[in-house]
């Protein structure tokens, strides 16, 4: 019996702590206020969500076939530019972030080592990325959903 009212008292504390606005939304398992749905342990990219059109931040780079961008796009954030996605193997290659998803291996060629979160910044960086894949969207997971893979 003592067990159990010590584990409820134990839960009360933890949802008042909650509550009273001291979390920082980095225990594991956190979606980042939706930016990151399959959880993560940190929020880079803040809690809130801010949604913007593919079809408006593709058109601000020629050299991509703009549908292509825009389905890669879709796939990687659905246009959040704070989506956030942890993966699996952590280390360099610990996060995907903003619009087109960059991972962090590339973040210090990119963004001085930052998360890419505001959005022109993860256009530069989603734009070298594609540059260092040949022009294509083969370094982007998604591309084989969009049929681009070795395109444009």
């Amino acid at each position: 019996m003592n067990f159990i009212v010590f584990t409820l008292v134990l839960i009360c504390a933890f949802a008042a702590f909650v509550s009273a606005g001291t979390y920082n939304g980095t225990v594991t398992g956190s979606t980042c206020g939706g930016n990151c749905p399959g959880g993560c342990d940190s929020c880079p990219c803040g809690t809130s969500t801010h949604n913007l059109d593919p079809v408006s931040w593709c058109a601000k780079y020629s050299g991509w076939n703009q549908a292509h961008c825009q389905c890669i796009m879709k796939h990687e954030s659905g246009g959040n530019a704070n989506a956030v996605n942890q993966n699996s193997q952590g280390g360099s290659y610990k996060w995907d972030v903003g619009l087109w998803q960059v991972n962090s291996y590339n973040w210090a060629s990119c963004s001085g080592g930052n998360a890419p979160c505001d959005p022109q910044t993860n256009l530069n960086c989603a734009i070298k990325v594609f540059q260092w894949g040949g022009n294509t969207w083969k370094n982007w997971s998604t591309c084989g959903a969009c049929g681009c893979c070795g395109s444009n």
